[in-house]
């Protein structure tokens, strides 16, 4: 029990994590209890359980679990931090709680997985679920649909998205489980409950059984629309109202609103594309046109069958189409006919709106195609018809389907007018505007009178259904003069009529209106309005009011809501308001006096036409007092008008009571309903009275009230004819004038401008000077608001009248057009009603196009011309496009049918010729004002491939591009542009160009826009790829149009489209768009739009003349728009103007100054991806060539322009050297500061420096190897790795040069190809310099040679490829080369391998010829006699493959987590060259404290010690717990079989199958991890060690090299195989057993294992390396001591005689050593020590004193002295008896050595200090006496003052001072200066601190490579601190006082650091060893077993346990070790707080 009360003391987040199950339940239910307490859900303690809800679900323990699922459950409902859990969580679900065999536990997961989705969890939930899917299990399968079921049932379609289901339905249908099958068949009706028959299309391909099954359970469903009966956190309070509504007893509102929104789903979305184009018969455009009408019938046929395909991928469908529409128009084979019509219904159908753009050219042929009277045929065009009707709008057809309607022919009228009554049903009162209507009716009142009565029945139908879809109040003002019996026809029919949308259109266009132009007049009166007089002012006031600006105006705002209806309330009439006009019967003179009477008083209207003007005078002041004090509403004004027009009316003479009648004109308009009866009457007397000098005024005042009752359009035509009418020339003048300043005042919506421009013109033509200035000035301010198209109607002016007229223009350039002041009412009111831009642009803008007669200029687009535009010669080209453009300048204005020109000039806006682009892009900018609105037909096939010239990489090409959107976008709007997918494509690409130009645009052109088609979301994720565009100005551009498309789309929408977003882009994504919500401008409000819309400047860029700058134009449209917008659009403006006209040269001089600031390397996405694609597709030529042809190089300047800056670009590809310089110039300057970039364009760099190496300058090609040189070192240390691509593009041409005659070239070339080395393997680079050996250049033979030896000697004989004996014969055949130089080169290269490869060399070689074989003998031989010379030579002739160790220096200052990172860089420099080690003497201090703690991390931090969770890391390592115990079952019965079962498993763990092997370690560690049954492996264990090497020599050559193979499946075998390792060498018993022979050859394999920095660069690689250290250890300390010290000293021989062994394989094994010689105090009696001196003399003999001191390091020699001088401190003279198994001791110095030992010992202490061995004092054995302290002291000095061994000579100088207490170091202090003195005093302290605390930690790890390794120097005193046995207590103290130190140390020097050895350093083989080698021993023991294997099943590896060693690795896991470790643990934490 006692261990049960240890964790009921624990908190209860530490028990929910411990590893005892009941201590874990007790946790669970405890937070349970927690959990159901807490009430706030935001609460902090929430937060503690964050990481653990996963634990919760995925406990191993049964029982434990489903507590842990409840806790969970309420944890997810509560808490608000619940979501961040969801994905971890769900999968835990998924994986760990649906295989659970209780039900219980299931339905609790599919609980919790509900639960989140309550939380608004559903995406992330579902994406998991979905992933479940594909889990082998049926089970977790099962459980998954059946979740997605339950929460699509109780959530609905609209939370949980089921495109994704229904995507792996039929998958799911196909399985071979039943349960499965069955469980999609629930969901599958389940959805289908949701979406009905948008189901069936997916599913149509299903098992013929199963969809029976389907359809009888669908029948049965229930019709009514579901409903979600669960509801979102969100959505709760919907829940409760439907709950309330319920319990009311009716579902009205709530229920209503959810079942509207339940069929969303279109199947159409739920398909997959086809494509169809490429399958089109390869003969099909011939036979469509073949004389035989069965070959065109085939044809068809073939089409037919691809078009039936629901959905079609998008394509250019162009020539299909065009053929198609031939056959329908002109077959005369009817039965053809209705065939083509059906294959564009099919194209329609599949296509949808993508077909839109081809409607044009179909729509008119198959209208005029109704004259066929054959019912399939008519059949068939209908449904053609209607189907394309559905691909585009009625906007873009209604040209073509009204020009039908003119037709002779009566079917064809009929038809049409079937074809529209069915188009108006899919329309809305918003899709069908006034502008569309007023044509269509207009039409159709015609065929209601035709005389055929089936014409006459059709267009009743189209006009009842269009009443029926906007409303009475719409269609009416149309109706106007139908007879009633017609009329009531209309109605009858307007009845029938069954809408698309449901009866809401109609309600909707009764409620809310038609969108109709803001200001325009109705033609006609509404002929409900007449009785609507008598709406109270009160009601209207305010809702008018606001928006009035007019100063001092009376209340007469309020005016315009009287025709409210007699009780109509005023929303009511906001419709009325703007047809608003008032309809008065013109009554008599004496019902006029009669109401006159009524409210003026007697004597007024007696004195009315007194003759004596006083009276006149005074009755007029008492009529003004009177009208003033008139109520609205009582006030008839038409009476008034009369009263005043009485005799003598406007023919007053007295100018006194005339100017008083005039002013009373005006209140009267002001105050009353003022109808355009009383108007009329007033107007004539008004106009006449304008010139007069006094009453002029008062006249212009009346006519402005009457334009603000009336509407200006109105009356101004009044004004215009009556003042035209008459001769006076003042009264013209003057009537102009007003009209000028009226336009002004009103704005210009609805004005007739083809009656002022002929008025304009007869003024112009007066002989009246006054009359011309004011019809001049008339033109100016219509200027401001039509444009520069005004011109056009007065070119035939004369020469001086036109200039005078431009000269007026030209003032007006660059003036906005001022807002209007007066009329607002009318229109702002219905302007804040109107939703949708309706007809915006037809506002007044659109009347002035429709003046002049358009011409048709279809019949001169010939096919000439058509082919001439597309001849391959660009002079014909030109020709073409001229002419076109003579065609376009000569009709002026156009009719929209150009036949084929649309697509002639398509192809010719990608033509290779940038002038002819220009000029199309001119001819296009023609088009758009030459055909006016109209051009929105052809914005699809034409309108977007000019937005794709943005992308053009030349300035002046994408300035017109953006000229030409410009003036399209004026004529067009911008809806049709932002419909579909065109634009959202457009940005997808990846072009910085189009991106910045297209996102310009945008945010300049969407500000303006009231609303936005809802394509605009398309483009939402290509906007947020621009956020994060590696080009700056993409990003700003995306910056700067965030906001606009926020602006339309709103925030939230925006938010949700990061969903599908990298983590990392989605919260810089979200951060931008929170910015931006702050910045977002609001819409602009209606009457803005209404002016600034045919105004803007949008008007003026449509001429816009060469020199006048863009900017001009924004500002018109800008000014409406609030004002901060306004800067913005001005800074866009100024942007694009560099195209224009004169400003250009200093623009583009000033912009290249700034550009060169910028980066010079842009990051394109995916960009180096792409082109690597493009390259391997064969879309572009591969880089292999003998010399470069200009295609190559025009293609890298392609490549290069979207990723390198311009003006660096044409300094790379300039004629002159000199600039090349320059480039490299500057690509060296940013080589630091732009890693990213210059990574992501590598591979045009590089190749553009092939180019290079092809250049005859050498200054061009030096300069080139100089960057060569920076930029690989600079990749070497970012571990970036070349890829194939890049690597086959460069390496061939670099070895070119290395051929080259002048030395220092060759030398650099070199000096490349060494640090290539880094960052590219060598066993690839080797091929390529094997290449470089066949030229024919000796120069270059020879020195390729040479580099093959430098790899041999450096990477051992891995690197040879294809294979060593291959390339070796390839070399050997040098030997025999004429050339001195080359035979030399081969002979050294040869005699590289032969050192390290011995005699085997003869036979991978081969047979040569007897000369070539005896030189090369003889040389071999030369070259034993002196062996370090060759390393020598090396050093000189290759200083530059150590890299220069400065990039340590900041090494010191590094956190741990860099550390490691800037160690591998240091590895990979070092590259383990020999020279390495001269440099390395400090690696080879052994600083123990570092290597047992590990990670230096451990020590350095203490709070890292803390959070350690001890229980993970005594766990034993990494081994996997073995899920299916395939033969376990055998090692239970011990003595039957064991051993042959032992023997079948151990020779599977060498298997070349991963799986296998893991699958044998699994069971071989089952069996050593139980005491038990652990015996049984005794006898096995050298097998099972020669096994595992094997494997591990196995992962070593061929795994890691398997680039197929996934790492993390080496990672487990790594794991597993370590894990056993260390359970095995745990065992002391079993551990023993292992011979010297395996020992060795287990050390190699470990050693090398550690040095592999493949390993280190995977994402586990350090944990393998750890555990690898922990596993050395264990070996070294449990194994039979004699074996492991012999197998350590052969190891260490093999490894100094192997030259191609690294440096570092050596110094590990020293390492090993000293390890050993620190135990030796301990085991010395349990070790053989005659074996041993027997293995040192060996040793001694094949390395005499001699050779050893000749060796690269000092190290050998010194470590074999320590251990002969500990041996024999231990043994004294005894030593001496152990000689006994050498034969002739005179072969090797070791008896003379230890004699000497001997003597010396005694001389010097006269007895052996054990302690002073052990603390490791002895240093200076040798030079211990008096006499030479003084030169030994020096020494040491010396030692401190130089840079490299500082260290060393401090640590022996606290050796010395420690040894001898007396000693006087003060003479060699005190010359030197202070700093050098407390240098060395701090030094000395430092040595002490370490030394004390030094062996304290426990012994945890041995040999790290990567160690940092700090101060302890030699060999001797390293032995002590090798670990510490004795427990002794480590404070916190002495940590802190290390860190200090540590610091304080960085401070100084920090030099100091541990190198990493290179790649593949350690591939060569091991030398033939000493002792008999394993190999034998395996091949005897596993030959019996080889055919009896078997593949076992793969268990898996549990993820968790490869962490298990932990970031601590500990020693030892026995269980006393642990314990003792946690009391020290928490003993420190103790005294820490």
């Amino acid at each position: 029990m006692g261990d049960d009360s240890e964790w009921m003391k624990l908190p209860v987040d530490q028990k929910c994590e411990h590893k005892l199950w009941k201590a874990r339940l007790s946790g669970y239910e405890e937070a349970l209890k927690i959990f159901q307490k807490i009430k706030d859900e935001k609460s902090p303690e929430w937060s503690k359980f964050l990481g653990l809800i996963k634990k919760f679900v995925t406990d191993s323990n049964a029982v434990v679990q489903l507590k842990g699922l409840e806790a969970a459950l309420v944890y997810v409902e509560n808490a608000h931090v619940a979501g961040k859990t969801t994905g971890e969580v769900v999968s835990g679900v998924v994986s760990k709680v649906f295989n659970q065999p209780k039900a219980k536990a299931k339905e609790l997961g599919i609980e919790i997985c509900l639960m989140y989705i309550e939380i608004e969890k559903g995406e992330a939930v579902q994406e998991e679920l979905l992933k479940g899917l594909d889990n082998k299990n049926p089970k977790i399968i099962v459980a998954c649909i059946e979740t997605l079921r339950k929460a699509l049932s109780e959530f609905g379609s609209k939370i949980i998205l089921l495109k994704p289901i229904i995507k792996v339905l039929p998958k799911l249908f196909e399985s071979r489980e039943k349960a499965v099958r069955d469980e999609a068949k629930l969901i599958a009706v389940e959805i289908y409950r949701w979406i009905r028959d948008a189901l069936r299309p997916p599913l149509q391909n299903i098992n013929s059984v199963q969809l029976k099954e389907l359809e009888e359970e669908w029948v049965k469903l229930p019709t009514g629309a579901p409903k979600p009966s669960r509801f979102l956190r969100s959505q709760q309070e919907l829940e409760a109202k439907l709950e309330q509504q319920q319990s009311a007893g009716g579902d009205a509102e709530g229920g209503g609103d959810d079942g509207d929104e339940v069929p969303q789903i279109d199947a159409y979305e739920l398909l997959e594309a086809v494509e169809i184009l490429s399958k089109l018969p390869k003969d099909f455009y011939d036979k469509i046109e073949a004389k035989k009408w069965q070959e065109r019938k085939e044809a068809l046929e073939a089409v037919e069958v691809l078009v039936k395909n629901p959905k079609l991928e998008a394509g250019d469908y162009a020539d299909l189409v065009k053929a198609l529409k031939k056959v329908v128009g002109k077959d005369t084979n009817v039965m053809l006919v209705a065939l083509a019509a059906k294959c564009l219904t099919g194209l329609a159908v599949g296509l949808r709106k993508k077909f839109g753009q081809y409607a044009g050219h179909v729509v008119p042929t198959i209208l005029e195609k109704f004259k066929e009277k054959k019912p399939q045929v008519v059949q068939a065009l209908q449904e053609a018809i209607d189907a394309i009707f559905l691909t585009t709008t009625l906007q873009n057809i209604s040209e073509d389907v009204l020009a039908v309607m003119d037709n002779k022919n009566p079917t064809i009228k009929q038809q049409t007018s079937l074809f529209i009554a069915r188009s108006f049903r899919h329309c809305t009162a918003s899709t069908l505007p006034k502008s569309l209507l007023k044509p269509f009716c207009a039409a159709l009142l015609k065929h209601i009178n035709d005389s055929a009565p089936e014409v006459r029945d059709a267009a009743f139908e189209a006009l009842g259904t269009a009443l029926k879809v906007v409303g009475e109040k719409a269609v009416n003002p149309f109706l106007a003069d139908v007879d009633k019996l017609k009329l009531d026809k209309i109605k009858e029919c307007s009845e029938k009529v069954e809408l698309v949308h449901g009866k809401k259109a109609g309600q909707a266009a009764d409620k809310k209106e038609f969108k109709p132009v803001p200001g325009r007049a109705a033609a006609s009166g509404a002929a409900g309005d007449k009785d609507t007089k008598d709406v109270s002012a009160p009601k209207t006031g305010p809702l008018k009011k606001a928006p009035v600006t007019k100063a001092g105006g009376p209340p007469k705002k309020g005016k315009p809501a009287a025709p409210g209806g007699t009780g109509s309330t005023g929303t009511k009439n906001k419709k009325a308001l703007e047809t608003k006009e008032i309809v008065e019967p013109e009554l008599s003179i004496e019902i006029c006096e009669e109401k006159a009477s009524a409210v003026l008083p007697a004597t007024c209207i007696q004195l009315l036409d007194s003759s004596n003007w006083k009276e006149r005078l005074a009755c007029m002041e008492e009529f003004q007092k009177a009208v003033e004090l008139m109520d609205r509403t009582e006030m008839p004004c038409q009476a008034l008008v009369r009263m005043l027009a009485k005799k003598p009316g406007w023919k007053e003479t007295n100018f006194q009571v005339m100017q008083m009648k005039l002013h009373i004109v005006a209140l009267i308009a002001q105050k009353g309903n003022f109808s355009k009866t009383s108007a009329q009457i007033a107007l004539d007397g008004l106009v006449d009275k304008i010139g007069d000098v006094k009453c002029g005024n008062n006249a212009k005042e009346a006519m402005t009230a009457i334009a603000e009752a009336c509407m200006l359009p109105w009356t101004a035509e009044q004004v215009m004819s009556m003042a035209f009418s008459q001769k006076n020339p003042k009264n013209q003048s003057e009537t102009l004038n007003w009209l000028s300043n009226a336009i002004k005042e009103f704005g210009f919506s609805g004005l007739n401008v083809k009656a002022f421009i002929s008025n304009v013109k007869t003024a112009l033509a007066a002989t009246n000077p006054a009359v011309r200035t004011s019809a001049i000035t008339l033109l100016g301010v219509m200027y401001l608001y039509v444009g520069p198209s005004l011109r056009m109607f007065f070119e035939d002016e004369k020469p001086a009248l036109l200039s005078q007229i431009d000269a007026e223009f030209e003032k007006m350039q660059g003036q906005s057009p001022p807002a209007p002041t007066r009329g607002i009412s009318k229109h702002s009111t219905i302007g804040t009603d109107e939703g949708e831009d309706g007809d915006e642009p037809d506002d007044g803008g659109n009347d002035v196009v429709d003046l002049l007669p358009r011409t048709e200029i279809s019949d001169k687009i010939t096919s000439e011309l058509v082919s001439k535009i597309g001849d391959k010669n660009w002079k014909i080209r030109k020709e073409g496009l001229d002419e076109v453009a003579g065609i376009i300048n000569e009709a002026k204005f156009i009719q929209p049918n150009i036949g084929e020109l649309p697509t002639a000039l398509k192809g010719r806006l990608n033509d290779s010729n940038k002038i002819l682009v220009q000029q199309t892009l001119n001819i296009l900018q023609q088009l758009a004002v030459a055909m006016g609105p109209n051009i929105k037909q052809h914005v699809k096939n034409l309108g977007i491939p000019i937005i794709t010239v943005l992308g053009d990489s030349k300035n002046n090409v994408r300035a017109a591009a953006l000229a030409t959107v410009n003036a399209w976008a004026e004529q067009t709007g911008m809806k049709e542009w932002l419909e579909g997918e065109d634009l959202s494509e457009e940005l997808k690409k990846e072009n910085p160009f189009l991106r910045q130009e297209l996102l310009g645009w945008l945010a300049e052109k969407l500000p303006t826009l009231r609303t936005t088609p809802t394509d605009l979301i398309l483009c939402v994720p290509h906007l947020y790829s621009c956020l994060e565009d590696r080009n700056g100005d993409v990003r700003k551009k995306a910056q700067d149009a965030l906001p606009f498309f926020m602006m339309h789309l709103g925030y939230e929408k925006m938010a949700k489209a990061t969903g599908k977003l990298k983590p990392t882009s989605k919260d810089q994504v979200l951060a931008m768009l929170e910015k931006a919500k702050a910045n977002m401008p609001s819409k602009p409000a209606a009457p803005a739009k209404a002016t600034s819309r045919p105004v803007g400047g949008s008007a003026p860029a449509k001429f816009q003349p060469a020199s006048a700058p863009v900017e001009d134009s924004v500002s018109g449209a800008v000014e409406p728009k609030p004002d901060p917008k306004k800067a913005k659009a001005l800074g866009v403006s100024s942007k694009t103007k560099t195209a224009q006209g004169k400003k250009v040269p200093s623009k583009t001089s000033l912009k290249e100054d700034e550009d060169k600031s910028g980066p010079i390397f842009i990051v394109v996405p995916n960009g180096k991806e792409q082109r690597m694609k493009d390259e391997k597709g064969l879309k572009v030529l591969k880089w292999n060539f003998t010399t470069p042809r200009d295609e190559y190089i025009e293609q890298l300047k392609t490549q290069m322009s979207s990723c390198v800056a311009k003006w660096l670009q044409d300094e790379m590809f300039h004629s002159d050297f000199q600039h090349h310089n320059k480039a490299l110039a500057v690509m060296v300057d940013h080589l630091e500061s732009e890693k990213e970039g210059v990574i992501g364009c590598l591979d045009l760099i590089l190749k553009w420096l092939t180019l290079r190496f092809f250049d005859t300058n050498t200054s061009v090609l030096m300069k080139a190897l100089e960057y060569l040189k920076l930029l690989f070192t600079l990749l070497s240390e970012e571990e970036y790795h070349l890829t194939e691509n890049e690597a086959s593009s460069f390496i061939p041409y670099l070895i070119l040069k290395v051929g080259e005659p002048k030395d220092v070239i060759r030398k650099d070339v070199r000096a490349i190809l060494n640090r290539m080395c880094l960052v590219y393997p060598a066993s690839k680079m080797f091929p390529f310099i094997m290449e470089g050996t066949k030229s024919k250049n000796s120069k270059q033979r020879a020195e390729c040679l040479e580099e093959l030896g430098c790899l041999v000697e450096s990477y051992g004989m891995n690197v040879c490829q294809p294979t060593p004996g291959k390339a070796l014969k390839e070399i050997a055949i040098h030997i025999g080369d004429r050339d001195n130089a080359v035979r030399n080169a081969a002979l050294n290269t040869i005699v590289t391998v032969y050192n390290v490869h011995g005699d085997q060399v003869f036979k991978l070689i081969g047979t040569l010829s007897e000369k070539d074989m005896s030189m090369l003998e003889e040389r071999i031989k030369r070259s034993a006699k002196r062996p370090s010379a060759a390393p020598i030579k090396q050093v000189e002739e290759k200083p530059q493959r150590t890299q220069s160790m400065s990039s340590n220096t900041n090494m010191l200052r590094k956190g741990p987590a860099e550390d490691m990172s800037s160690k591998l860089n240091q590895a990979r420099s070092m590259s383990g060259h020999p020279e390495a080690a001269q440099m390395v003497r400090r690696e080879f201090q052994l600083d123990l404290d570092e290597i047992e703690n590990d990670n230096g991390t451990v020590r350095c931090e203490m709070p890292e010690l803390v959070q350690h969770k001890l229980d993970d890391i005594f766990e034993p390592v990494l081994i996997p717990e073995p899920k299916i115990r395939a033969v376990s079952p055998h090692f239970d019965d011990m003595h039957s079989n064991t051993a042959s079962t032992i023997n079948f498993i151990i020779s599977q763990v060498a298997s070349g199958d991963i799986n296998t092997s893991i699958q044998a370690l699994t069971q071989i560690d089952e069996v050593l991890r139980q005491e038990d049954k652990a015996e049984a492996m005794s006898g096995h264990i050298d097998q099972f060690l020669i096994a595992t090497f094997m494997q591990l020599r196995l992962i070593y050559n061929t795994h890691m090299a398997d680039e197929k193979l996934e790492k993390d499946e080496i990672i487990k075998l790594y794991s597993c195989i370590i894990g056993n390792m260390i359970s095995l060498f745990q065992i002391e018993s079993l551990a023993r057993e292992a011979s010297t022979g395996v020992l060795k050859d287990l050390m190699h394999g470990l050693i090398t294992l550690m040095l592999d920095s493949r390993i280190e660069d995977l994402e586990e690689g350090q944990q393998v390396i750890r555990s690898v250290n922990l596993l050395v250890v264990k070996v070294l300390e449990k194994s039979d001591q004699t074996n492991i010290l012999s197998a350590l000293l052969v190891l260490l021989q093999d490894s100094l005689l192997a030259t191609a062994s690294s440096p570092k394989f050596s110094e590990l094994v020293m390492k090993c050593l000293w390890r050993m010689v620190r135990l030796l105090p301990d085991t010395i009696n349990s070790i053989n020590l005659d074996r041993i001196l027997l293995d040192i003399h060996i040793f001694m003999k094949v390395f005499p004193k001699e050779k050893l001191k000749q060796c690269k390091s000092e190290f050998p020699i010194r470590t074999l002295k320590t251990l002969l001088h500990t041996l024999c401190k231990l043994k004294g003279p005894k030593i001496l008896d152990h000689l006994t198994m050498i034969d002739n001791k005179n072969e090797s110095e070791l008896e003379a050595h230890l004699c000497r030992m001997m003597k010396h010992s005694m001389d010097q202490t006269g007895s052996k200090s054990d302690k002073e061995t052990e603390k490791g004092a002895s240093r200076i054995d040798e030079k211990s006496s008096k006499a030479k302290v003084n030169d030994f002291l020096a020494e040491i000095f010396k030692k401190i003052g130089s840079k490299e061994n500082t260290k060393e000579g401090l640590a022996e100088l606290y050796e010395y001072k420690k040894k001898y207490s007396d000693a006087d170091i003060e003479p060699f202090l005190k010359n030197s200066s202070q700093f050098f003195q407390s240098y060395v005093e701090r030094g000395l302290r430092v040595i002490e601190m370490e030394r004390e605390g030094k062996g304290r930690i426990s012994a945890s790890t041995g040999i790290s490579p990567q160690m940092e390794v700090t101060c302890v120097p030699t060999p001797t005193s390293t032995v002590s601190s090798l670990g510490n046995t004795n427990g002794e207590e480590v404070g916190p103290s002495v940590y802190l006082e290390r860190l200090k130190i540590l610091r304080q140390r960085c401070g100084l020097d920090n030099t100091k650091q541990d190198d990493r050895p290179p790649l593949t350093s350690l591939l060569s083989k091991p030398a033939v060893p000493t002792v008999a080698s394993s190999t034998d021993m395996l091949h005897s023991k596993l030959s019996q077993l080889r055919e009896s294997r078997e593949q076992h099943q793969h268990s898996d590896l549990d993820s968790n346990q490869t962490h298990s060693s932990g970031t601590m690795t500990t020693s030892s896991s026995s269980t006393a070790n642990i314990d003792d470790l946690k009391k020290r643990l928490e003993r420190i934490k103790s005294s820490r707080k």
